[in-house]
């Protein structure tokens, strides 16, 4: 029979969580979750949490969003039909790329924002019909949690209480 329980640490302010965080992280307890109704400037640092890729999939994003603005701009003014505006000729289509500029960067800037946020929600489960992830409504108000798994029940609440919290609540695993 396992004794491994949930434990909810439940704070009022985000200075209060910050100072927990830290006091778990120096005593070396693992800390699950943190539930916060806003970001909380620096505590992805103070949890020891890895930087993320979401750049690197803005960058790939925004280099597909380019490179349909200059297909698109190609195949329209090059390919599909031709033509001579303005006394330019369009027989080679690097030769009006500067006319092309402001579609192929609003394309890159569409794509970057839209795929990073369908991105986003994905990775985090936060798709249409997801179920809510929070065990407390609270969270998404004007409290603060932390979320621990762990068999030493009495020594994470003694230090829940020392760093301020005032609420703790366990849970069976």
């Amino acid at each position: 029979m396992s004794t491994t329980k949930t434990i909810y640490g439940l704070y009022a302010d985000d200075d209060d969580l910050m100072n927990g965080v830290k006091a778990f992280r120096e005593k070396g307890i693992e800390i699950a979750e943190v539930y916060t109704p806003f970001p909380v400037h620096g505590l992805d640092k103070a949890l020891g949490l890895k930087k993320t890729r979401i750049s690197d999939a803005a960058f790939l994003y925004a280099v597909y969003g380019v490179t349909i603005g200059a297909l698109t701009t190609w195949y329209m003014m090059n390919h599909d039909w031709p033509q001579n505006i303005g006394g330019k000729p369009a027989f080679w289509w690097a030769h009006n790329m500067p006319a092309f500029v402001v579609p192929m960067f609003e394309l890159m800037v569409f794509c970057a924002a839209h795929m990073m946020s369908l991105t986003f929600l994905y990775r985090n489960k936060m798709y249409p019909g997801a179920p809510a992830q929070n065990p407390d409504p609270r969270t998404t108000d004007d409290k603060f949690m932390m979320e621990f798994v762990s068999d030493d029940v009495e020594k994470i609440k003694q230090l829940l209480v020392e760093t301020g919290a005032e609420e703790i609540t366990v849970k069976d695993a």
